[in-house]
């Protein structure tokens, strides 16, 4: 499997921002080939978010290590022919462009069916056609705010947004198994289907337990910063050495153990008011005030022995700095470097270990990078590159 699950697959991708290249970021991490088509005139908006990365985009050299750029205007037709040839050559299409984009260029799920039957084209866009948003821009947080997920999210009064883009990454992270499933389908003889996946629906999705809890209580539960209104004792509490730990337990036999054999507080443990999760999420403050006043007694090392001793789920608030340097991620060798325009960089490997295969952790790359080979695999000259230069078509 030295090539990868996906290798000899070919995917197209027409995008920006986040959504779509996390999919064609994902699907080239498992061995696909990905040629992101992008606009002469500045490419992807994501290259320009920022400049932290040796003058590149955080953003950007996240979810785009591994694919070659091209770059195409599309409003041209010697643009869409172009396009067509890159088309006839593969697998999967990708977009992510602003709604009823695709069918202005005439590459709607419907006309490359009939133009690219064996094509598997996936469109990620705001909130699904056929209903009364389909027509609105849709980035993350509005998705966020409008799928609920901000209102779950914080201190009551106090909203946020959960930090990573949620909405963008996860519905990139679906358009990628949707299109894994089709592959799969289509080599067992299965006709290519489009896919539709939507940041709302994703998030609706995400969105499962306080959709479900709402639905069959009737109350919509606050959120609770650093802990959740689904179980207790769960959250985070100060040390003495000025950390944070955070402690979680899940069934009532974790909360006897935590009681007991950390806290040593076999009262608690015997009260009636915490035999069941519903009464200790009922009585919440009273066991946040018991574990905070026990935390707030030991250092962070002396907490989490303990808590690992006696079976209790424990992590280290940590900050991003933190991550960057940890022993975890040292331990397991989870960094590699891959390259970019402005030099080698650090780059973490894709989640998924897979036995006897090194995910390709290829370049970041400069707009049109590759636009003179990969026209020239299709067939056209120097010469007809130039001329297409010349005009404005390619860069």
């Amino acid at each position: 499997m030295t090539h990868g699950p996906l290798a000899g697959v070919t995917v197209v991708a027409l995008e920006q921002a986040i959504s779509a290249p996390m999919c064609t970021r994902t699907l080239g991490d498992f061995g696909a080939r990905v040629i992101k088509v992008e606009h002469p005139g500045g490419g992807d908006f994501a290259r320009y978010y920022d400049d932290v990365v040796g003058g590149l985009a955080a953003h950007f050299v996240w979810v785009n290590r591994g694919k070659e750029s091209v770059a195409l205007d599309l409003k041209q037709p010697d643009g869409m022919a172009v396009l067509h040839r890159l088309l006839d050559r593969a697998d999967v299409l990708v977009s992510n462009l602003a709604p009823g984009a695709t069918a202005k260029l005439g590459i709607s799920p419907a006309d490359l069916a009939a133009s690219h039957p064996g094509l598997i084209p996936v469109e990620i866009d705001g909130y699904g056609p056929g209903g009364p948003l389909s027509h609105k821009r849709a980035y993350d947080l509005l998705v966020q705010a409008e799928s609920g997920a901000c209102s779950v999210t914080g201190h009551p009064g106090a909203p946020a947004k959960p930090g990573p883009p949620m909405a963008d990454a996860c519905t990139g992270l679906y358009a990628a198994l949707s299109v894994m499933a089709l592959l799969y389908g289509k080599g067992r003889g299965q006709a290519p289907a489009p896919v539709a996946v939507s940041l709302f629906d994703t998030m609706a999705e995400l969105m499962g337990y306080p959709l479900t809890y709402t639905r069959h209580s009737g109350v919509e539960q606050q959120p609770l910063g650093m802990s959740s209104p689904a179980v207790s004792p769960y959250g985070a509490y100060p040390t003495a050495d000025g950390h944070t730990v955070v402690l979680g337990t899940t069934n009532d036999r974790e909360w006897q153990r935590l009681a007991r054999e950390l806290l040593e507080r076999p009262d608690l443990a015997e009260d009636p008011r915490f035999a069941t999760n519903s009464g200790r999420v009922e009585h919440r403050p009273v066991l946040d005030e018991a574990i905070g006043a026990w935390c707030a007694g030991h250092d962070l090392a002396y907490v989490q022995k303990r808590a690992d001793a006696a079976g209790i789920g424990n992590a280290r608030y940590n900050t991003a700095k933190d991550v960057l340097a940890h022993p975890q991620l040292a331990a397991r060798d989870r960094w590699r470097e891959i390259d970019t325009p402005s030099g080698p960089v650090p780059a973490l490997l894709p989640p998924p270990v897979i036995a006897g295969f090194d995910p390709p952790m290829g370049a970041i790359p400069a707009l049109g990078a590759h636009t003179d080979a990969v026209l020239a695999e299709l067939g056209l000259t120097e010469a007809q590159i130039a001329a297409l230069r010349e005009r404005g078509v390619v860069r």
